[in-house]
């Protein structure tokens, strides 16, 4: 995968996102983006929104880049 690579969002990923949602308490938006980048084999994710240092699914890092 490219630095901007543009991925469909599928039945399968807005199902992953409600799951997702509830298990985590995040946001259905926010689960949207996790569960997409989960579906595409992302290892980190940059966000000010979640947790910074959060692990998800045992896969995916969460990093806000504007912590210290």
């Amino acid at each position: 995968m490219n630095f901007a690579d543009v991925v469909t969002l599928d039945k399968a990923t807005y199902f992953s996102a409600f799951e997702i949602s509830i298990k985590y308490q995040f946001s259905f938006w926010d689960s949207l983006i996790v569960a997409a980048a989960l579906q595409n084999n992302c290892t980190v994710l940059y966000s000010e929104d979640l947790k910074h240092t959060q692990i998800i699914e045992n896969t995916l890092h969460i990093i806000n880049p504007f912590t210290n």
